[in-house]
């Protein structure tokens, strides 16, 4: 199949530094705004997305997929795998961790909803949106690369490295979440199925 990818690709291989310049940018808004996502606004996310590049560009002669977005996708899932493990290893549960000085233990705590969060209550999307970054990353990984990136599940099991049955269920536990949270607002009609 001949894609625009593909002939970027087969471009930049021969030499052409412009069609590097096309794939990225042909790219960047799914690829970042997955990335932005998964790391939940942290300000790393703009390294994620470019240590991916760089690994891509590291190993563009090797690539031979025909879907450059999954690979790229593949590529910062490890990079945002790796991400959290290090922090998860150098962060204590009690030591300050996000911007406004508060640790994991306070901001766990924190049941109510942010004044932005409060003054947005008209607006749907923003109800989704954090009811989506409270699934556990596997879930909310699924989700995002089913919804945003518009995904198969073939794809999606895998970029995660999983079975198509777990990402599916994975998707299935996310959306049963999303519903149950938002249900909790009084956002989402009762279900007769659930």
């Amino acid at each position: 199949m001949d894609t625009p990818e593909h002939h970027w690709v087969n471009e930049y291989r021969a030499g052409n530094a412009v069609a590097l310049d096309n794939l990225i940018e042909h790219t960047r808004r799914p690829l970042y705004a997955f990335i932005n996502k998964m790391m939940e606004g942290h300000a790393d996310a703009d390294e994620i997305f470019q240590e991916t590049w760089v690994r891509a560009i590291q190993n563009l002669n090797r690539y031979r997929d025909d879907k450059l977005l999954s690979w790229l996708f593949r590529i910062a899932h490890n990079l945002i795998i790796d991400r959290i493990r290090k922090r998860t290893r150098l962060t204590s549960f009690e030591q300050a961790s996000t911007d406004e000085g508060q640790s994991f233990a306070e901001r766990l705590a924190e049941p109510s909803p942010s004044p932005a969060d409060t003054a947005a209550s008209n607006d749907m999307q923003a109800h989704i949106g954090a009811a989506v970054q409270q699934l556990p990353p596997e879930q909310r990984e699924v989700f995002l690369l089913r919804t945003e990136a518009d995904l198969p599940f073939k794809e999606i099991a895998r970029i995660q490295g999983v079975s198509i049955n777990t990402a599916l269920a994975r998707m299935q536990y996310a959306v049963h979440k999303l519903r149950s949270e938002l249900r909790s607002r009084n956002l989402a009609p009762e279900s007769a199925h659930e």
